[in-house]
């Protein structure tokens, strides 16, 4: 991360002093250098006599005394509060009155950082993303004592860098780690209470969100001691529940199993390991398929079920007697589906079905549900050109589960007057490539219905934190059509 940022500033011309513990590190720094300009220049992103010139503005040391005349520092070692907070003292001590101190950390305080120091009005977070030439987006972080225009100033500092700036408060997380670790900690939980697979969650979010990875692959990516210790670190400043890292994180990690960086975390990343043959499918030997519901999703499958050769019986929810006979029915609904199970003479033939995108379909089993009924509606569904997930029959399934708390917590930022709509938008957007942020999907969804989802989820799980953030109750009350027109 140090020779990626070092990188980024020579770029844009200015002159860098890398300093490392110990000539062993700084060699490996230079070789990360050398290695990425290298690539550049491979691939015609830059000349040799750009590479040449670009570190030949680098400065290597191993002591931090030759940072004496620096402008500005920015500190990229290990997430170790007291190892930042050691090395803040003595940069305080080394460094020149005027110079700006800045950490790279992702987590951790920068006001416990900044206290360390002579000068806290000087210290600042600047945040780049990992690897730091590519990622566009830096968070800059400021603190109840930042001297008044030095974040505007930092953000213009990323600006020269090529960089998104999103200037934010000193919260545990910032933006994109306090976002992404919740939505990431709770779909361990989800799959701790065996709602839905491993497989079928990354799925879900995939390729019926957009996302550009599932969760379980995401944490294997960012290692999964890294994303137990952001979790804790959230934890001991919200004390929410849902920020404790779940159980089977900690299992994990304790078990020495942190993703990709050991071969194996929630995943195996062994590549010599056969990769699993997917689920075969087959037509199903049925003769009548119910469906009960109405809408566009309803209109959807009953054209694609009937091109594929099945006869289908439509019922609404009120009169469930056209499907009383069906060999399976699927009930196209977004929340539960038991209570219409029960009210059929063979209520194990009933089976829920969510559309998500134009690529899945959660299919929800319910309690009293058959395994041959189950099993029926995902190869109708792999016919009909979806992706089955399979998942229990609880409020939300598993998209909107995962979803809708990733929302309701942006807009609890946005309330808290943390960060605005746009920044928090484009920080999720840039720092882990969502294909919209959360309140461009809020509007896209409907903010009512996110609010009754919501409540939903609260109802069933009565976690505190799925409660509906009160400025989405005063907007949906209100009438407010979108939240982005509502907070410009």
């Amino acid at each position: 991360m140090g020779a990626g940022i070092a990188e980024v500033f020579a770029r844009a011309g200015l002159r860098v002093i890398g300093v490392e513990a110990d000539e062993a590190a700084l060699s490996r720094g230079r070789g990360h250098l050398e290695g990425s300009t290298g690539r550049a220049v491979a691939r015609g992103r830059m000349t040799a006599e750009e590479q040449a010139a670009l570190l030949g503005r680098i400065a290597f040391t191993t002591s931090r005394d030759d940072l004496a005349g620096a402008d500005l520092v920015v500190e990229a070692i290990p997430e170790v509060m007291e190892f930042k907070r050691g090395l803040f003292a003595d940069l305080d001590r080394i460094c020149k009155p005027s110079a700006v101190l800045a950490t790279n950390t992702s987590s951790l305080s920068v006001t416990a950082i900044a206290a360390t120091t002579s000068r806290p009005a000087q210290v600042i977070g600047m945040h780049f993303f990992n690897p730091a030439p590519v990622m566009r987006l830096v968070e800059v972080v400021r603190t109840v004592v930042t001297e008044d225009g030095l974040p505007d100033e930092i953000a213009g500092l990323a600006r020269r860098l090529g960089k998104t700036p999103v200037t934010v408060g000193d919260r545990a997380g910032f933006v994109v780690n306090r976002l992404l670790l919740s939505y990431l900690n709770h779909a361990c939980a989800l799959l701790e209470t065996g709602l839905a697979s491993r497989d079928d969650i990354d799925a879900a979010m995939r390729l019926g969100v957009g996302l550009p990875m599932g969760p379980f692959t995401l944490l294997d990516l960012i290692g999964l001691d890294t994303s137990y210790e952001v979790c804790e670190v959230l934890f001991r400043e919200s004390r929410e529940r849902r920020h404790a890292p779940a159980p089977i994180l900690r299992e994990l990690v304790t078990a020495g199993l942190l993703g990709r960086k050991t071969g194996r975390g929630f995943h195996s990343h062994d590549r010599d390991a056969p990769e699993t043959a997917g689920e075969p499918g087959g037509r199903p030997e049925i003769s009548l398929v119910g469906l009960v519901g109405g809408g566009p999703d309803a209109a959807t499958v009953l054209e694609a079920l009937e091109a594929a050769g099945f006869k289908a019986a439509v019922a609404e929810p009120g009169d469930l007697t056209p499907v009383a006979e069906a060999d399976v029915v699927v009930a196209l609904s977004d929340t539960p589906v038991v209570e219409l199970a029960v009210r059929l003479p063979r209520p194990e033939r009933l089976v829920g079905l969510h559309l998500v995108g134009e690529r899945v379909a959660e299919v929800a089993a319910t309690v009293v549900t058959s395994r041959e009924a189950a099993e029926t509606v995902r190869d109708l569904v792999r016919m009909i050109g979806r992706t089955p997930v399979r998942c229990g029959d609880r409020a939300g399934f598993v998209v909107n589960a995962l979803l809708y708390p990733y929302l309701n917590d942006a807009v609890r930022m946005l309330e808290a007057g943390y960060a605005s709509a746009a920044d928090i938008d484009a920080a999720m957007r840039l720092g882990c490539g969502y294909p919209a942020g959360p309140f461009e999907m809020l509007d896209a969804i409907g903010i009512e219905r996110v609010r009754d989802g919501l409540r939903a989820l609260y109802a069933e799980y009565r976690e505190p934190s799925f409660a509906p953030a009160p400025l989405l109750d005063q907007l949906v009350t209100a009438g407010v059509p979108g939240i982005r027109a509502h907070v410009g």
